[in-house]
């Protein structure tokens, strides 16, 4: 791996800025001269400048700004300099707008009269779909959920539940007419409580996931579910918002629910740890705060006396937000409740011959090559250029801070590369590397800023969200890679396509601008 990254010794970032000059040989042989349409004075519009004579000459592109990330495995972000020249001093314009209120059923009342529900059966599909993710009316979500389900009625008309039958492994199924309709109605906001929990929130309904945690202070309720046979081979976990704390948006999030949420992982993971190390660990009852710090400190001196544990490495993630196209394109994992997935990954396979996957590695790689090549902590000067940021485009009469939020502890900020439009990252500010090393006040600092990153997301109108964890090996002995967190948002015009895949970001501001939005978004936290 080469060491391609934007920060320099002794603590600086750099970027290149394209200045486009060029020819192109015409090769065409033919043309197709058309009209378009006219003019505001009823001239023919015609497409003569698409069917050039001669060579065609660039004396001056718009410059591109290129940034190669901080960490080389992540890519390049490229800025185009008219794009962002729009927002720059004007944080007020990177938001995105409300969606829209949108109601079949008044639509439907106000053209069929008494027969909008009859008149709902026969939407086309694809219209059907796009009203099952984006209606905001519980009216037209009835309507589509009878479509879609059976219920069962008590008989004061109140839900019990849906219709169970065995599938051909004689395991007990929901019955389910469209399952498609089904898993976008229920991620739809919209839907009323009492569907939400009868048809996937209450325990059991979406299949037979043990409940091996839960966490309740006040009105906050969350359960650790166990996935036994999921893509993680030794079983993961999810943190889920329980049936009776619906949390669809993160604007309803409080900070118990994120200490929660975060509690769930940080006690599955020292307990996992410590049961390998043959520390006692109760059973039937959730560790207090105190307790987990404990437990944390007792692995730490393991460690410290080389032990070596067989899963060394953590995995964290968050898929915030659901989306459905008309065309069956799923945008984002569903959610079901705000959830939380970790699991841990071991350090060497079973023949001993490789090692397993973990992001981190990555990181850790990087930082192992930095010190290499420089003497010096990456992180050490990810940090001072972090602080020493100047802006992109030179202007010194604009604000250049990166920094969003800071305590003793952790950073908010704004990498100078993004690999998504709007990423945010945080990242410890003492070479905590992983949630082992993390003292309490680290990992409450943590919390603290994951929340505020989600909610300065929900004011700026950010409605999927990706977050995952680069996170040092447990037994590393390394002191210089610190705990760093990644969150992604998906944007409408910005999914990816071919060059995300090339790992290419394209940005439409630049960073001090969008961390200046940040910041203004925080204010109403």
């Amino acid at each position: 791996m080469q060491a391609r990254t934007c920060v320099i010794p002794p603590g600086r970032f750099s970027h290149i800025v394209h200045r486009p000059v060029f020819s192109v040989t015409n090769l065409r042989e033919k043309e197709n001269i058309t009209v378009l349409g006219r003019d505001d004075d009823r001239r023919e519009v015609l497409n003569l400048r698409n069917f050039p004579n001669d060579d065609v000459i660039e004396p001056a592109g718009v410059p591109i700004f290129e940034i190669a990330n901080p960490f080389p495995f992540r890519g390049a972000t490229f800025i185009k300099k008219d794009w962002a020249d729009k927002h720059a001093g004007k944080p007020e314009t990177i938001r995105l707008p409300p969606p829209p209120s949108c109601s079949m059923t008044a639509f439907l009342e106000k053209w069929c009269r008494d027969n909008a529900e009859s008149a709902a059966r026969d939407l086309p599909r694809p219209v059907l779909l796009a009203l099952a993710s984006s209606s905001t009316d519980p009216n037209d979500l009835v309507i589509l959920t009878a479509m879609a389900v059976d219920l069962i009625r008590d008989r004061n008309g109140a839900i019990t539940g849906v219709p169970f039958s065995h599938d051909q492994d004689g395991h007990l199924r929901p019955q389910i007419r469209d399952h498609e309709l089904h898993e976008v109605l229920v991620n739809n906001p919209a839907l009323p409580e009492e569907l939400k929990v009868k048809l996937v929130l209450v325990p059991g309904i979406q299949g037979t996931s043990e409940i091996i945690g839960d966490f309740a202070r006040g009105d906050s309720h969350v359960y650790e579910y166990l996935r036994r046979n999921s893509y993680i081979p030794w079983g993961h976990f999810a943190a889920n918002m329980a049936d009776d704390a619906g949390r669809y948006s993160t604007a309803d999030l409080s900070g118990d629910d994120i200490h929660g949420l975060r509690h769930l992982y940080y006690q599955r993971t020292f307990v996992r740890l410590a049961r390998d190390a043959e520390i006692t660990v109760p059973r039937r009852r959730e560790l207090s705060p105190d307790a987990i710090e404990n437990l944390r400190q007792e692995i730490t001196d393991r460690l410290r006396q080389g032990w070596r544990p067989r899963f060394n490495a953590t995995l964290w993630g968050w898929n915030y937000g659901f989306d459905f196209t008309a065309g069956g394109y799923r945008l984002h994992a569903s959610h079901q409740q705000i959830h939380h997935q970790f699991a841990m990954v071991p350090g060497k396979s079973d023949d001993n011959q490789t090692v397993p996957y973990s992001c981190g590695d990555l990181v850790a790689d990087f930082c192992r090559l930095y010190r290499a090549r420089h003497q010096r902590s990456f992180f050490a000067d990810y940090l001072g250029a972090i602080r020493a940021n100047r802006r992109l485009d030179g202007r010194e009469d604009l604000d250049s801070s990166l920094v969003v939020h800071a305590d003793d502890r952790v950073i908010l900020f704004v990498p100078k590369a993004q690999t998504s439009q709007w990423e945010l990252q945080i990242t410890c500010l003492a070479p905590v590397g992983n949630v082992v090393e993390a003292d309490k006040t680290t990992r409450d600092a943590l919390d603290r800023a994951l929340l505020m990153a989600q909610k300065i997301y929900h004011g700026l109108g950010a409605k999927m969200v990706t977050s995952i964890e680069f996170s040092k090996r447990i037994d590393d002995a390394a002191d210089d890679q610190h705990l760093l967190y990644s969150l992604l948002p998906k944007l409408p015009e910005s999914m990816g396509a071919f060059s995300e895949a090339e790992l290419r970001f394209i940005n439409g501001n630049y960073p001090e601008d969008f961390a200046a939005a940040c910041r203004l978004a925080a204010r109403d936290i």
